[in-house]
């Protein structure tokens, strides 16, 4: 099993939410973060105050799955978020040793 973890855009949560319902993921945790990559620093005005921006609203997502369903899941991700412009986000890859259900104890696979 692995576990996926997307940085995207907060614009972009919802359809791809969509589409990877359409693929059958129904399982995610989902976080409000702020970041920063490659984005430089923007330079934003408050009440007539010059004020540097180097850490953007962003939103985590994380997914566990089976292997086999990894690269259609980075898939979809991809095609639904790149808009090509610098801040798009990034996908990390882990191993996952064991999961467990609370509530039933259901171990592996089963578990999701």
């Amino acid at each position: 099993m692995k576990k996926i973890e997307a940085i995207i855009r907060p614009a972009k949560l919802e359809e791809l939410k969509t589409a990877l319902e359409n693929i059958g993921v129904r399982g995610m945790t989902v976080y409000d973060v702020k970041g920063r990559g490659l984005q430089g620093a923007e330079k934003q005005y408050y009440r007539g105050q010059e004020h540097s921006i180097d850490l953007f609203p962003k939103v985590k997502l994380e997914i566990v799955c089976q292997d086999e369903s990894v690269e259609n899941i980075i898939s979809q991700i991809l095609k639904t978020c790149k808009t090509g412009k610098k801040g798009d986000g990034k996908i990390f890859v882990y191993p996952v040793e064991r999961i467990i259900r609370i509530s039933t104890r259901e171990e592996g696979g089963a578990a999701l």
